[in-house]
């Protein structure tokens, strides 16, 4: 049986972005090649609320949309769903994933597909997820990833979950979401286009969604109370010891946090559950 430790799993199988320049790189795949391997602007406790709100348990069939290096996905697996499927679109990352077993008889697999296209069957799953993804799309594409999920929910029993970066408040001038939107990308080299919770909410109902519960959290990825939660106490000295014997990477992760920091009154993380709307006949 494969282990399912994050640790012995990383000892065998590349993280994304290994071998790529620590300043250029993106900033979760540098991140988790120091070791860090909570990669959820609300961290593992807002994870854990999702799973708790949509109410995994033994007869569901579970998709994860971009499950990267598996973290949600043991968290997952430790409830004992009837069949887990992992995709990702990231060949190191679907390498890590298809190691994972669970506790139980959980049927698993991992699957290198888009997450707007997975080729996976119509109503295959009661649960779909996705953490960290579509803040780093633009709208067309967060709306076809909402769309996929929509298909691929069965619908008598589906639900729907997201873990995203947001804006707050509601209602935040545009000029501020864009310098918002502009220093995050200059910081993680990625284009992050977080939305207000009641725009991400309106991107569900478009999509076929009413959401059923919200919740927000402090972006605090990086802060060290963060850090240890999230990752144990020695793991997060083994993280920024790696940090500490590598200037570029240092550098780039202390400017992250400086970003986070600078704009804490307007940038949280949200996790929203939703279950498909009902069709009016």
């Amino acid at each position: 049986m494969a282990s399912t430790d994050p640790q012995s799993l990383h000892k065998h199988v590349p993280v994304p972005g290994d071998g790529l320049d620590a300043a250029r790189m993106p900033g979760h795949w540098l991140l988790a090649r120091l070791g860090k391997r909570v990669l959820r602007p609300g961290g593992a406790e807002l994870t854990r609320w999702m799973l708790d709100t949509l109410g995994v348990d033994p007869e569901d069939r579970v998709v994860e949309l971009a499950a990267g290096l598996g973290a949600t996905a043991r968290l997952t697996l430790a409830r004992r769903p009837a069949a887990y499927t992992a995709v990702d679109r990231d060949p190191a990352a679907v390498a890590t994933l298809s190691t994972l077993t669970g506790p139980g008889p959980t049927e698993v697999r991992a699957v290198r597909s888009d997450a707007a296209d997975t080729g996976l069957p119509d109503g295959c799953a009661t649960v779909v997820y996705g953490e960290a993804m579509l803040t780093m799309q633009h709208y067309p594409a967060k709306r076809r990833i909402v769309r996929e999920a929509r298909r691929l929910l069965d619908d008598s029993t589906g639900r729907y979950a997201i873990h995203e970066l947001c804006l707050l408040p509601d209602g935040l001038a545009p000029a501020l979401a864009d310098r918002i939107a502009a220093d995050l990308q200059d910081a993680i080299h990625v284009g992050a286009r977080p939305l207000t919770p009641s725009d991400w909410s309106e991107l569900l109902a478009i999509e076929g969604f009413t959401v059923t519960a919200q919740k927000t959290a402090p972006m605090a990825l990086l802060e060290p109370r963060r850090l240890i939660d999230d990752e144990g106490l020695i793991p997060a000295l083994r993280i920024a010891g790696r940090a500490l014997r590598d200037p570029a990477a240092l550098r780039r992760v202390l400017h992250m946090r400086r970003v986070f920091r600078r704009h804490s009154a307007h940038l949280g993380a949200i996790s929203l559950v939703a279950a498909p709307t009902p069709t009016q006949v």
